[in-house]
């Protein structure tokens, strides 16, 4: 037979990080208060009140909650505190937002403790593909904190990458 097939790239010092590896288990939820609205426009402090105390908060059970009104009505800021209120014993985390802005928020926490020492002087891909949901800016993110250490940093698959940065000798 010919000459002998050799993968250079599994050879190589490549190391990839795919951001979907280091994804938060748990459900999302977008909780719209705008059924708590007297006729979905007005927040009446009373029956936004009760509505919250007769809710069952327990069904948040280990969810990451965005709170947000999809009504066209001016919501005070302590309706949404006093919703978090509720949640924050179940929720793993509350916000205020659309579901982009949570996993944002997610994916910052996770960024900020990631241990990046393996990658130190190394030529590193970020994985673009992803069958979760990876907001845009956990992308960023992750150049933020990989770009002063990494040799260099490049976008894609292993068989097909997009060069970002090469460090200055």
């Amino acid at each position: 037979m010919a000459d002998e097939i050799i993968n250079r790239v599994a050879n190589s010092q490549l190391i990839t990080i795919d951001l979907e590896d280091f994804y938060p288990e748990g459900k999302r939820v977008l909780f719209d208060i705008k059924d708590w609205l007297f006729e979905e426009l007005i927040l009446r402090e009373k029956d936004f009140r009760a509505s919250a105390e007769e809710h069952d908060w327990s069904q948040y059970q280990n969810c990451y909650v965005s709170l947000t009104c999809s009504a066209d009505a001016i919501i005070p800021s302590w309706a949404y505190l006093l919703l978090a209120t509720k949640l924050t014993p179940f929720a793993k985390k509350v916000m205020v937002g659309d579901l982009v802005l949570l996993e944002t928020l997610v994916y910052q926490e996770v960024i900020k403790q990631l241990d990046l020492t393996e990658y130190e002087d190394k030529p590193v891909i970020i994985k673009g593909c992803s069958n979760k949901p990876i907001p845009p800016s956990a992308y960023t993110l992750l150049i933020e904190k990989i770009k002063p250490i990494a040799k260099t940093i490049m976008f894609g698959e292993a068989c097909s990458t997009v060069p970002l940065y090469k460090r200055k000798k």
